[in-house]
């Protein structure tokens, strides 16, 4: 069977500030397969940020919809890099590693397919980008030539009527959620499992034991290097 991947959570943000250009160069450097990041829509731009608000993760304060792309791009997003759009993150990564794009805000699931689709024309492949939400109804919204991630942060009645519903290609789970029954269950169901924010070195071999086929992290270099099909 294909080994567990790395995937680097906002990069590698253990190591460098949670998405930016620096965190996902890290992550690549350390043997990432993939990357995560999440994305909202403002000001005609996706901008790759979790938070709907400066204040966490920035030198600024407020909530980024009341802002254009310059102000938010002026902060100090730490160690003197900027909030990046999209665009750029995928301009670094240039198809060494795949990227998983989780829809955080509303209204994402058309502009991200637009400029999927026009990275593919320029060469990249579908099968480099994840879309994952935990708004499952926005994650419907996008095309389904991308491989879906149902994200789920508490369990669920069930589980597989929804990623059947979206025709998900894996269930993306809280690692407290996990259980050797839900992973072997997921693969009968033909679902990739990845789990998140996994970083303490017990629990990564607990889940590499139990066959998930990626563990998100903050710190790739705890999940062992294993060969990936």
């Amino acid at each position: 069977m294909a080994g567990t991947i790395r995937i680097g959570h906002r990069g590698a943000c253990g190591y460098a500030p949670e998405n930016t250009l620096a965190s996902f160069q890290r992550a690549i450097d350390m043997g990432c397969a993939w990357i995560e990041l999440d994305v909202h829509y403002v000001d005609n731009e996706l901008i790759v940020i979790h938070d709907a608000r400066l204040d966490r993760t920035t030198n600024g304060k407020g909530k980024i919809y009341d802002l254009s792309l310059e102000e938010i791009q002026s902060y100090d997003a730490g160690e003197g890099q900027h909030i990046p759009t999209l665009t750029e993150v995928l301009d670094l990564v240039d198809r060494r590693v795949g990227v998983n794009i989780e829809l955080k805000g509303l209204a994402t699931a058309a502009p991200v397919d637009q400029l999927l689709t026009r990275y593919c024309a320029a060469g990249w492949r579908p099968e480099h980008f994840q879309v994952s939400s935990f708004n499952h109804d926005e994650l419907a919204n996008c095309d389904a030539k991308w491989h879906r991630g149902a994200l789920f942060h508490k369990a669920v009645a069930d589980y597989f009527e929804i990623t059947s519903r979206l025709s998900a290609y894996s269930i993306n789970l809280e690692k407290s959620l996990v259980t050797e029954k839900l992973v072997d269950k997921a693969h009968d169901h033909g679902l990739k499992v990845f789990v998140y924010t996994v970083n303490e070195l017990d629990e990564i071999q607990r889940l590499i034991d139990l066959n998930v086929d990626g563990i998100i992290t903050n710190y790739p270099d705890r999940v062992p290097d294993q060969s990936f099909e």
